[in-house]
């Protein structure tokens, strides 16, 4: 991938080695939730296959904290000569540069997230997150984060990497964020908090990872048609990522056996088409998978 070909953003922020991995201030660390009841959250989360992340964001919403007080690191631009946090930076512009249009064209407004270097740990409108989280995005503070040892975790184990893979695992974080824009994040929080079963394959959540993976193919056709900047071999490394990071592989993996009920992000086969729907198509439209009768 000739990455370096696209215009880098000037809206990553890094955090990294100043410290953090708790959250500080009001909400879930401070007079939300003490430290048992948090960890007793990510321990049902961990159990249920859910993300303790949006798990501890959905408590703090419940108990009217809205995202709370939060003390942020203080932040700098990445060094110069960082290549990593380049790449990251370019792979984020050019979401921007696709993001902007297609909303403009609907009469609405793009309006770009802070994507957060940090190492370790990180405090979020949504809680602490630790490196073993990923790469997510929050929509307490409609910011992305990631830990750019992650990169190296995807070659040891998620399909082997590569430039193209990253730039998935970002695009579809900023996914996230274009729901977030949306409304569609808000309706899939209101459907949980009505005490929806939203857990499983074909629920809420499901749904809502695909679509992400669907804004994800959609921003790499754009990016594709502007820049003509993928080589031969570079779809193939998204797909294997995509393949590797669905439920059913990932719990087979861990617990030796596959259960349904438990999926919050696709079968690797679902995950793969709807990247694909994106990418072949590049239309937004195409990716309403809450519509969609099958996955």
């Amino acid at each position: 991938m000739r990455w370096k070909v696209g215009r880098r953003s000037d809206n990553v922020v890094d955090v990294r080695g100043s410290g953090g991995g708790g959250r500080r201030g009001g909400g879930l660390g401070g007079g939300g939730l003490g430290l048992g009841g948090i960890a007793i959250v990510v321990v049902i989360s961990l159990i249920l296959g859910k993300n303790p992340l949006e798990m501890l964001g959905l408590v703090d919403q419940m108990q009217g904290g809205g995202g709370g007080a939060v003390q942020q690191q203080e932040g700098h631009a990445p060094p110069a000569g960082d290549e990593t946090a380049e790449f990251v930076g370019v792979i984020l512009g050019e979401t921007e540069d696709a993001w902007g249009p297609i909303f403009q064209a609907s009469g609405r407004n793009y309006q770009q997230p802070k994507l957060v270097l940090f190492s370790g740990g990180v405090d979020t409108a949504c809680g602490g997150a630790s490196s073993a989280s990923g790469p997510f995005y929050c929509p307490g503070d409609q910011q992305v984060y990631i830990d750019l040892s992650f990169f190296e975790e995807m070659k040891a184990r998620l399909g082997g990497g590569g430039d193209f893979a990253y730039a998935y695992v970002i695009a579809h974080e900023v996914g996230h964020h274009v729901q977030t824009l949306l409304g569609v994040s808000a309706k899939v929080n209101e459907a949980r908090q009505r005490g929806q079963d939203v857990q499983g394959d074909g629920g809420l959540l499901v749904r809502q990872e695909l679509q992400a993976d669907c804004y994800a193919g959609v921003w790499a056709n754009v990016a594709q048609a502007k820049h003509q900047w993928l080589e031969d071999g570079d779809v193939e490394e998204a797909m294997n990522t995509a393949s590797a990071i669905g439920d059913d592989r990932l719990q087979k993996q861990s617990q030796g056996r596959v259960v349904p009920d438990a999926f919050s992000h696709g079968t690797s086969v679902q995950r793969v088409r709807w990247f694909r729907a994106g990418f072949e198509s590049g239309d937004p439209n195409r990716c309403d998978t809450f519509a969609a009768k099958s996955l």
